[in-house]
């Protein structure tokens, strides 16, 4: 990580020159083949992407701007590696990931995003791993008819990212915590026996995209994983604000990056 004060990014919409193949893309996706690294970060957020670039990655450059969904590509760690945002929800994480995977030659995508504790074991600021995504979006039943899949990560990332855990070990009374995430259709659900019953069964937070990007990693032959920064709690009241949303999330994105960099 750099350790003076990294060069300004060019602004959205002064995307840096990149030789004959600019202009060409996706829909959603204005980068050229070969301009994003095969490792990829995931927030949804695109300021976070941009603090990610920023203050992350080495000698990052902006390769999309679409709709202000801002992706970058430099390096970690001698690495190439990028940072494309997701935007939020299941079909927005779904475009990016299937067009990450099917027209850049992406092999691993890590989400590193925010969610919502369940259980009262999982404090605000804590990090959760999510070794399985369950749903209430039609995705898991709609994708091969007849059966409801099981939304999960790829073992290696998931391993990856509890070695990196372990060895990083507890900072700040702040847990990394490993198990099942509810990926929600719906931000605002008021429905408390859903949660009471997910907890049950060994919930530890709701968000809205693990479940989106571990089904599109299963369908393009990619790996996928999330890991997630508490930002609030269903039970305690807790929340960051807006601005800790943005930045609070160092510990996360590092244990993300160490996943990606797995047997690279």
């Amino acid at each position: 990580m750099p350790t003076s004060s990294p060069a300004p990014l060019p602004a959205p919409g002064q995307r840096q020159e990149r030789g004959p193949g600019a202009g060409v893309g996706t829909p959603h996706i204005a980068a050229a083949p070969g301009d994003f690294a095969p490792l990829v970060l995931m927030p949804g957020d695109p300021r976070r992407a941009r603090r990610i670039a920023e203050t992350f990655l080495q000698d990052a450059r902006l390769v999309t701007d679409v709709r202000g969904i801002l992706g970058y590509t430099g390096t970690h760690q001698g690495e190439p590696m990028s940072v494309l945002a997701s935007g939020m929800g299941i079909p927005s994480v779904s475009i990016y990931a299937t067009e990450l995977f099917r027209h850049y030659g992406v092999r691993r995508i890590v989400r590193v995003g925010t969610a919502g504790a369940i259980t009262e074991s999982v404090a605000v600021r804590d990090v959760v791993i999510a070794s399985a995504a369950h749903t209430d979006s039609s995705l898991s039943r709609i994708l091969v008819d007849g059966v409801t899949l099981s939304l999960a990560p790829s073992y290696r990332l998931l391993h990856a990212a509890a070695e990196a855990a372990r060895q990083r070990g507890r900072s700040g009374g702040e847990a990394v915590h490993i198990g099942p995430v509810f990926t929600s259709d719906h931000f605002y659900l008021d429905r408390p026996a859903v949660f009471d019953a997910l907890e049950r069964r060994g919930t530890l937070a709701v968000e809205m995209e693990a479940a989106g990007l571990y089904a599109v990693a299963s369908a393009e032959g990619g790996e996928a994983l999330a890991v997630l920064t508490v930002s609030d709690h269903l039970r305690t009241g807790d929340v960051l604000t807006a601005e800790e949303r943005e930045t609070d999330f160092d510990r996360a994105l590092r244990i993300a990056a160490t996943a990606l960099l797995a047997d690279a």
